[in-house]
């Protein structure tokens, strides 16, 4: 057992303060995952140290927070293969703006937001946000907002040019001024394909122009609006069955009122057979008025039929006219496979549009040109407003990297960020470039050129610590971004962090101990191999466990007094 100095212990731990944090990731629990039976982590507010022996499980935590993020599952990360895997994360996200994303994605907004993957035994994935399945996609844009896991492969992104680019943006604080040009510039590549569509089409109609035209004068000079198709169709064939239709309208007008059992006879017998006893009911005086209104319908309909009959006539050069018609409008729809006159008014109008394109091209591409020249114009305003905020914010920017790098162990390191003018693009007309030297006397080049994996790291660090100061950032996870650093360059990647966390919730998996005393809480990881089979847990330290996993990582399993009075001295000055 350690003794730890009790006067030290009441030191380090009695000073209390307050910050106001955004705490982000509140909660993570692991199910069935790798070497995890069973986990939960819940995360302080400011700076979490997370620390272990190698192949304890750190680097699997992160591997769970990329599915949470988004990453592709695979079955053979199930700790038992016959049980399904469960990851669960809550995130307090009502500071953040994410109403509106979530209504564009039809899902329940809550302040705690809570986000679920599950990998079956079979290696089915689902994802869900706050109960609601998700797509990847849609769990990849939301985990954008929610966490950044950095880690030394992570950094390589950093020498790509369109990430130096956002950074610039980030810091320049060019949201809106990046929304306002981006829509401009969707406009005028909108306008730039119809005019081309138009060239295209116009050329194309040129080419049929004769054709189209010799089809538009047989449509136009075929009256189409004139010819009521259905009721010359009923016409025709009404007369060709006139002698018919004549002598059955003549016998439903004699069933009505022409022979002795006549319909408007007997009905007019039977309203005359109640007169008597109308006055004894109020009943019988309604059935005599519903017969009057009958036999009133009934005169009313012999009437009717007397007039269509009287009108009934064969008229052959009427029948043949409308057999012309109908012919001329068949063979109209026939030739264009259409069903109908309305189908070929359609393709009338759609033929004098093509006509009318040709005839007046030159006009509508001069139309079109004039359009495309006000908002190149307008795209152009809005791009030149973005490199002069984005020029300003580089000249501020580089001169705060390069004195962050200097105080993180590279005393000669000069940092610059160059914009060059290129042509209008989605993002601009600027093409931005990180130049980076280690070395006195050496000229800045590309990033990507000269700086090590460590290097890379130690200027990813500056720039997010710069990037916390002028924009939310979300919750950040650093993953060993320490590797190869020590001492007093170690004490300050602590301190950078340390500061970060005022301003947002910082976790850090570290094997220092001048950076696991920076922290706020202290979790460590390790293996628990007294089952059948080896699982990873972790557990939050106490304070005299924190001051003996800090000594361990200076002196070693054993520790000495002196790497207890170090540990405690470091932690001494987190407070």
């Amino acid at each position: 057992k350690i003794n730890i100095p009790t006067r030290f212990t009441t030191l380090v731990f009695s000073i209390k303060f307050v910050i106001e944090y955004l705490l982000m990731l509140s909660q993570l629990h692991i199910r069935n995952y790798a070497l995890i039976k069973q986990l939960e982590l819940q995360p302080d507010a400011g700076l979490s140290i997370i620390t272990g022996e190698t192949g304890a499980g750190k680097s699997i935590l992160l591997g769970a927070l990329g599915l949470i993020m988004g990453n592709r599952a695979d079955s053979k990360t199930l700790f038992d293969e016959n049980e399904k895997c469960v990851i669960e994360a809550i995130f307090d996200i009502e500071k953040l703006d994410l109403k509106a994303f979530f209504e564009q994605q039809d899902l329940d907004y809550d302040s705690k937001c809570l986000i679920r993957r599950e990998i079956s035994p079979q290696g089915k994935s689902r994802a869900f946000i706050n109960d609601t399945p998700v797509t990847l996609e849609t769990l990849k844009e939301l985990g954008l907002s929610l966490m950044d896991i950095h880690s030394q492969h992570d950094t390589l992104s950093l020498a790509n040019n369109q990430y130096q680019l956002r950074i610039c943006d980030a810091f320049a604080e060019n949201a809106h001024n990046l929304q306002s040009y981006k829509l401009a510039y969707t406009k005028l590549k909108n306008a730039q394909k119809e005019l081309l569509a138009f060239q295209e089409n116009a050329l194309q109609f040129q080419k049929e122009l004769d054709y189209n035209t010799f089809q538009l004068n047989e449509l136009q000079e075929a009256k189409l609006e004139d010819i009521p198709q259905q009721e010359l169709e009923e016409e025709q064939k009404i007369l060709e069955n006139a002698d018919e239709v004549k002598r059955k309208l003549q016998l439903a007008a004699a069933y009505l009122s022409d022979s002795d059992q006549a319909a408007i006879g007997l009905m007019a017998e039977a309203s005359t057979s109640l007169n008597g006893i109308v006055n004894l009911s109020e009943t019988y005086k309604n059935l005599k008025e519903r017969i009057m209104s009958s036999l009133i319908e009934l005169k009313d309909i012999c009437g009717e039929i007397e007039h269509l009959e009287s009108k009934i006539e064969a008229d052959p050069n009427r029948l043949e006219h409308i057999n012309e018609k109908l012919n001329a409008l068949y063979k109209l729809q026939k030739k264009h496979g259409l069903q109908s006159t309305i189908d070929l008014i359609a393709l009338k109008d759609s033929l004098a549009e093509k006509v009318s394109a040709v005839q007046n091209l030159d006009e509508h591409i001069a139309k079109l040109q004039k359009q495309i020249g006000t908002l190149t114009d307008e795209a152009q305003a809005l791009a030149h407003k973005l490199s002069s905020t984005r020029k300003q914010a580089a000249s501020i920017l580089e001169v705060e990297i390069q004195a962050l790098i200097r105080e993180l162990g590279m005393p000669e390191g000069t940092f610059a960020i160059s914009l060059k003018p290129k042509a209008l693009s989605s993002d601009g007309t600027d093409e931005v470039m990180f130049a980076f030297s280690a070395n006195k006397g050496m000229s800045p080049k590309a990033l990507k050129e000269v700086a090590s994996g460590g290097e890379f790291s130690r200027v990813m660090l500056a720039l997010k610590y710069s990037m916390a100061k002028k924009t939310a950032l979300p919750t950040i996870i650093f993953d060993e971004i320490d590797t190869g650093i020590s001492g007093e360059v170690a004490l300050k990647v602590g301190k950078i962090m340390q500061e970060m966390a005022e301003k947002m919730q910082v976790i850090t998996i570290t094997h220092l101990h001048q950076i696991a005393g920076k922290g706020s809480s202290h979790f460590y990881v390790y293996k628990d191999n007294s089952a059948a089979k080896t699982i990873s847990t972790i557990k939050k330290l106490n304070q005299d466990e924190r001051i003996v996993a800090i000594a361990q990582m200076i002196g070693g399993e054993n520790p000495s007094e002196s790497a207890i009075q170090s540990a405690i001295e470091l932690l001494s000055i987190h407070i």
